[in-house]
């Protein structure tokens, strides 16, 4: 698939861990970390265009010339299945910052329920990176973004283990500024809204709540 602000991972690690997360015999505790894995070579390759600052480092040999993040940069997840993929994040860099949105999806008409708002006073300017394993109907994403725009947020990024082909057209018609990193899409959601053949409940999964 090619849509301007979205990027599917051709990378063989991410492909392969892909094959094992969908699979309905992986446990809960490999799941929680293929999770983690995923979300941590996903998000090296959106925190490629954080800034950065030139600074002058003390070696023990010389003074060197570098290159250091030079903004805040905030890990966001949509609870609870978002929770999932922090670890693999914070991993990837432990100085960011971690924020919170709770919302579920209403089993009846699939629009998404608000109940938790908590990120930092300051996020303007900052770099965003907003986590939630599945991309299905859209909705939540889509919301989880005017949020964070209402609150002042203008360099925003979105991340997913899947999207469904119907949730990323959604999502990108509403938000086109908002780039997409995502590790697979899929084509359909059957009756429930869930992904088809996508890899289940990802909450359920990641906390053995089945």
């Amino acid at each position: 698939m090619k849509k301007k602000n979205v990027n599917v991972s051709d990378h063989p690690l991410v492909l392969d861990k892909v094959s094992k997360i969908r699979d309905k015999k992986t446990s809960v505790r490999d799941f929680r970390h293929l999770m983690g894995e995923i979300s941590m070579l996903l998000g090296y390759e959106a925190l490629a265009s954080v800034k950065l600052k030139n600074v002058i480092i003390k070696t023990p040999l010389s003074d060197c010339k570098s290159k250091v993040v030079s903004q805040d940069i905030i890990f966001i997840s949509i609870l609870r299945a978002g929770l999932g993929m922090v670890d693999g994040l914070v991993e990837l860099y432990p100085d960011a910052k971690i924020a919170h949105i709770g919302m579920y999806r209403n089993e009846n008409t699939l629009t998404p329920v608000k109940y938790y708002f908590k990120v930092p006073k300051k996020v303007k300017n900052s770099f965003v990176l907003l986590a939630d394993p599945m991309l299905a109907t859209g909705g939540s994403a889509v919301e989880a973004v005017n949020m964070l725009k209402a609150k002042g947020a203008d360099k925003i990024y979105f991340l997913c283990l899947i999207a469904s082909k119907k949730g990323l057209d959604y999502f990108t018609s509403i938000h086109p500024d908002v780039p997409v990193f995502v590790a697979a899409v899929d084509e359909k959601l059957n009756n429930n809204g869930y992904i088809v053949p996508g890899l289940g409940d990802a909450g359920d999964r990641t906390f053995g709540t089945l």
